[in-house]
Parts: C-alpha cells; structure tokens; sequence
C-alpha cells in the first residue's frame, strides 16, 4: 500500500473536485464526531464531586444564614422523613439517610436516578442553641432551624462601611 494513498490531500486529489476530496474525508470526520458525542454522553450529568469524593452533591442544600438562626433546606425527593437522620454535633450539621430501589426489576437498561446511602455536612458556628434546634419534612423537602445562641447574637456587630466620597473630602 501506497502511503500516499491515505493522504487525503495527495497529488492524485487534484483531478477531483473539491466536493470529491470532501466525501474521501467523511468517514474520518464521521468517526471523529461520533467518538466526542459518546464522550460527551459518558460523562455528561457528571460533576467534580462525583470524581473527587463519590456523591458529595446530592442532595442539593440551601443554606441561609441571618442575624438569629441558620436554616438549611434539603431537597430529598422520593424519600420520607423515616429514610433520613440529622444530627448537630460540634458545629456541623450532618443530615444522612438512603435511598433504596423501589423495585428490583433486572430488565432496567438505563437509569439517572440516585439510589444508596448519602451524608452531607454543614459547618456552622459552634454557638448554636442546640436544645432549639426543629427540622420538618414536607413534599420531600426537608427545613432545619438551628438557632443561634443568645451569645452569638450578641457578639455580632455590624460594621459601617464609608464611601469613597466621604473618606476623600476628610483632610489630614
């Protein structure tokens, strides 16, 4: 075999016309896009998490922080509040549970949906009222209240912050 024959721009191409040269190419441009689209679908749906740490994303959190309280919002659909657990220890929320298959029907070719264990950690400050402390589960949504304690509270101290404008008109 000629490797000339491979090249698809060699001198032999010149007679052809360029809509000729183009089709020559089309198997090779065929392989090549549809080697990125099954990359693309194999790691599609995939986060850094996933890679680095197992399910570290699921299930997807809110956290609002105010003056009084922290209140952290999980989204667990599918689960019920017997399937989940939440603990307050040393300044870190944990809220844990599992998600078990509903049916074991081995005919199932794909699926995108979560099943297994999963745990997600919440640092907060360690001076929270840890006897005030409600979580309530509704529609798969799980809200847990954790007060800040009265310390806390206090220790808090809004800063002002001045303009620009201000600042530059002051002379020293």
């Amino acid at each position: 075999m000629n490797v000339r024959d491979l090249v698809p721009w060699s001198r032999g191409d010149r007679e052809r016309s360029p809509a000729t040269r183009s089709d020559s190419i089309s198997p090779v441009m065929n392989l090549h896009r549809e080697m990125n689209r099954l990359f693309d679908d194999m790691f599609r749906g995939f986060d850094d998490s996933r890679f680095f740490g197992g399910r570290g994303g699921w299930p997807s959190l809110d956290v609002e922080e105010t003056d009084k309280e922290y209140r952290v919002t999980a989204e667990l659909p599918g689960l019920e509040e017997r399937d989940v657990e939440v603990l307050l220890q040393d300044g870190f929320l944990t809220v844990r549970g599992e998600k078990k298959i509903e049916s074991e029907n081995r005919n199932r070719t794909h699926s995108e949906r979560f099943y297994g264990r999963f745990e997600r950690q919440i640092a907060l400050d360690r001076d929270v009222d840890e006897n005030a402390v409600s979580a309530t589960f509704k529609n798969g949504v799980l809200t847990v209240t954790v007060p800040k304690s009265a310390q806390a509270v206090e220790r808090a101290k809004r800063i002002p912050i001045n303009t620009g404008s201000k600042a530059e008109g002051k002379s020293h």
